[in-house]
């Protein structure tokens, strides 16, 4: 389940995270370096239906073409042989409580050695997420929360655990943020009034991740000793194609096949009258 002390931890951010185990959606894995955000100890890649978004170097960064109204999934690979606590944000908002932190002091998703685990959404109580979804900025689960400073990024800053870890004994208690019904009900995507000054102006032409349907998703709440510095940080950019253009990030279309045809396409050839394709037959 996913819980939370009852009492502030005494211990220093970096030394100590309340961290998730995801209870499905997790299995063992062979080490792999398949995906181009392979950091020293990560590997994130983004799904839809689940195959892997193609990645595209750039501009001192990775991106991939978000597609508008997909679902799609964070999947996080283990690299090592240690245990790996994984601070992970979507438009600067943390995926476990949509908290906007610094990395240590973050709640982290949790990876045994070379496991594999696929974030599928917003962890929003201890059984469920709601998906994520490519949306426009004003759609936004960030707009929505009037939270719109990081839109277009996802972030993975990983944290090994210290070795000989306690397991935590105190007792527990469900997360003080939830709310009767509310991880059961869908937010209206758009922006409350009070938070359009501080979201500024939005864009429907450019891409964010609104808040989908509700998926199971059980967890259960950990505390890990992890070391003082992140061992890896992987940014990943995300916009749709057009901007993805504008970037430089991806070609301008060469003109060709029927396109190139109608550019070529003029309004006068030589004949006398137009052919009768019916006496053509005969």
């Amino acid at each position: 389940m996913i819980m939370a002390p009852t009492t502030p931890l005494p211990t220093h951010p970096a030394r100590v995270a309340i961290a998730l185990l995801a209870t499905l959606l997790l299995g063992l894995a062979l080490p792999s370096t398949a995906s181009a955000l392979a950091g020293s100890d990560l590997d994130v890649e983004v799904l839809v239906d689940g195959s892997a978004l193609r990645e595209y170097p750039a501009r001192g960064t990775t991106y991939v073409e978000a597609l508008e109204g997909a679902e799609y999934s964070l999947r996080l690979r283990n690299r090592t042989g240690h245990r790996l606590a994984v601070a992970l944000a979507v438009d600067g908002l943390n995926s476990i409580d949509a908290r906007s932190t610094t990395a240590r002091a973050a709640a982290k998703w949790v990876l045994d050695p070379w496991q594999e685990m696929t974030v599928t959404g917003w962890q929003t109580n201890e059984r469920a997420a709601r998906r994520f979804v490519f949306t426009t900025e004003t759609d936004s689960y960030g707009a929505w929360l009037g939270r719109t400073e990081q839109l277009g990024v996802i972030e993975a800053v990983v944290f090994r655990e210290r070795p000989a870890a306690q397991p935590y004994a105190g007792k527990l208690q469900g997360p003080a943020r939830e709310q009767a019904g509310e991880s059961r009900q869908a937010p209206a995507p758009r922006l409350k009034n009070e938070a359009e000054s501080a979201a500024g102006e939005l864009s429907d032409r450019h891409a964010a991740t609104g808040i989908g349907r509700e998926v199971d998703n059980p967890v259960r709440r950990v505390r890990l000793d992890l070391e003082d510095r992140p061992s890896t940080t992987i940014r990943i950019r995300y916009e749709y194609r057009p901007q993805l253009v504008a970037l430089g990030v991806l070609p301008r279309p060469a003109i060709g096949g029927a396109l190139e045809r109608r550019e070529q396409a003029h309004g006068f050839l030589d004949g006398a009258f137009c052919p009768d394709p019916y006496r053509a037959r005969r």
